[in-house]
């Protein structure tokens, strides 16, 4: 049987799902990781993320419905409405079986992240020494060789790796230090994302996610799994401002801008911003890595591709990825680059599908001006009427066509899984 000391020992550098899921897997595979997470302790909050098709099978074969359903957000559809809360187009769940902007499978972020984190807590007690679980630290330099990784973090001693995963999101770090400066890899689309959790308004339609746009912005208020929380969610239509970056204050004037006159429950969410504890405010951005593997170093999640929130795929993409990385790197450990090469082959499918921003972006999310905000209102009345929805069913079926699993890869021959 092989001991702790001859497994493989991985790094993986970031504690969202990409990370989680990774680690999880490769513990359950007998091989030791060490995670390192920048935040002082797991986030709560967030969007609400979807699973479905390869992402939804994938949370399957790795034991996480049962928790998956006991968080589940339940969403009836998607509502748009006017400045007095009147929907002028709707569209239902049901009516699009799941397969339309709402999923049958819905989830916060955090909570996600922590059905992970139990799974991984039990797989940790289940093999003692095989998982290290660290928050509140970062790595801050790599110096790599043909056999491995020399790491230096900004609180712990420094260590070797056989290998180091980024999975630290699309300002990551371990991008940085291993494949370049981020403005070679990111793209701007055009505006910001931001999400907080609100009290949900007494005048929300129960399980609906509702929607009002208007020059220079989209903001809505989304069902959250306690009835009396809501998470608001903002888009906005502006130029870059790399003044904007990690300034709270900036960014809450410049939502307050956006959507002061909005009408609706601009007023509402611009009062529960001041005092929100976890308020997400991101540049919308495309990250495009042409190659994930540079040596002992391998990009997962958003720090490897990302469409931005736009596409809604972020989640499924990196969950997708963790899988398939843990599976190629279990079926031959004794070659890990060998496996990131693999992994990289059978998950670009998935990557380039999840950048895919669907309606042509943000220029049909967000109108420019009062003129593209009445013909989108129009056009959205329209495409959501009951005459048109089953053409509008089969738009969303081609372009959601969800791509398979490819096969589980081939365990190495087992006097050969002790080596490196």
């Amino acid at each position: 049987m092989t001991s702790i000391d001859t497994t493989p020992h991985v790094l993986v550098s970031g504690g969202g799902i990409a990370g989680l899921g990774l680690a999880l897997q490769l513990v359950r595979h007998g091989i030791r990781t060490t995670v390192v997470e920048r935040a002082a302790a797991p986030r709560p909050g967030g969007q609400s993320v979807d699973l479905r098709g390869a992402s939804r099978e994938v949370a399957a074969r790795m034991g996480l419905m049962p928790g998956i359903e006991r968080h589940q957000v339940h969403e009836l559809g998607l509502a748009y409405v006017d400045a007095r809360g009147q929907v002028f187009g709707r569209m239902s769940m049901a009516d699009f079986d799941g397969e339309g902007a709402v999923a049958e499978v819905e989830i916060a972020r955090g909570d996600l992240s922590g059905v992970l984190l139990d799974e991984l807590a039990a797989a940790g007690e289940a093999a003692p020494g095989l998982l290290d679980l660290r928050f509140g630290d970062r790595i801050v330099a790599l110096a790599q060789d043909a056999d491995g990784v020399d790491v230096t973090f900004e609180h712990a001693d420094p260590a070797r790796f056989d290998l180091v995963v980024g999975a630290d999101g699309v300002h990551s770090a371990t991008r940085r230090l291993a494949f370049g400066p981020e403005e070679q890899f990111a793209t701007y689309l055009g505006g910001y994302a931001a999400f907080f959790t609100l009290p949900t308004p007494d005048d929300v339609e129960p399980g609906w996610f509702a929607m009002r746009f208007v020059p220079g912005a989209t903001f809505g208020i989304r069902p959250d799994r306690d009835p009396a929380t809501s998470k608001s969610l903002i888009t906005l239509r502006v130029d870059h401002d790399p003044a904007l970056r990690g300034d709270r204050a900036k960014q809450e004037a410049l939502i307050r801008r956006s959507i002061a006159d909005a009408g609706w429950h601009a007023r509402t969410i611009i009062d529960a911003m001041t005092t929100a504890s976890d308020l997400y405010f991101d540049e919308l951005v495309r990250i495009d890595v042409p190659d994930v593997v540079a040596g002992r170093v391998v990009l997962l999640g958003d720090a490897a591709s990302c469409g931005s929130p736009m596409t809604g795929m972020g989640t499924a993409t990196a969950l997708v990825g963790a899988y398939l990385l843990a599976e190629h790197l279990a079926a031959t450990p004794d070659d890990l680059t060998g496996a990131t090469r693999r992994y990289a082959d059978d998950v670009a499918p998935f990557v380039e599908q999840g950048k895919k921003v669907p309606g042509g972006g943000i220029k049909r999310m967000v109108p420019g001006s009062r003129a593209e905000a009445a013909v989108l209102r129009a056009t959205t009345g329209v495409m959501m009427s009951r005459a048109l929805r089953p053409l509008v069913k089969r738009m969303f079926a081609t372009a959601g066509a969800e791509l398979p699993l490819p096969p589980a890869p081939a365990p190495a021959p087992a006097e050969h899984t002790a080596r490196l």
